[in-house]
């Protein structure tokens, strides 16, 4: 099994998955707080880590990707240089091609809110360049993973 860099938890429901980023100093501005663009690469870590629990990372190239088709974010509490940042991530929503995300990020040590998101990302195949239908494999390994919480 691969090493993963987060944990499967119940600390904050509906969320089920959880991973660690620790804020580095290229992740600040000037007024030595996280930068609101540096959300975005902790959520998509978390989303791999997510993918690799359960197992469903690709390899190599295929035929069909997810892309991101909507991100909204709310800034709640400022994090600043070496704070470690818990990711709690699940897939809410399952459509006809399109996957939806909710992202929540606590700073470990006081357990405060600092940002939340929604994502939706779409399968597209990549030669068509339009949606692609979700496989019900992919479905039902979700579904498993996050029970009644999954709408569908």
């Amino acid at each position: 099994m691969a090493l993963e860099l987060g944990r499967v938890t119940d600390r904050k429901p509906p969320f089920k998955y959880a991973s660690f980023t620790r804020v580095g100093f290229s992740d600040t501005d000037a007024q030595g707080i996280v930068y609101y663009g540096r959300y975005l690469p902790y959520f998509d870590s978390a989303r791999v880590e997510y993918h690799r629990h359960l197992d469903m990372l690709p390899t190599g190239r295929q035929e069909q990707e997810l892309v991101m088709r909507a991100n909204t974010i709310e800034y709640h509490a400022p994090a600043t240089f070496d704070d470690l940042i818990e990711v709690f991530i699940r897939v809410s929503r399952i459509g006809r091609s399109s996957i939806t995300y909710d992202c929540a990020a606590y700073r470990a040590e006081d357990d405060v809110l600092m940002v939340t998101a929604q994502q939706t990302l779409v399968l597209v195949d990549l030669d068509e360049r339009r949606p692609y239908p979700i496989p019900d494999w992919y479905r039902e390994k979700i579904g498993a993973f996050e029970g009644e919480d999954l709408e569908s």
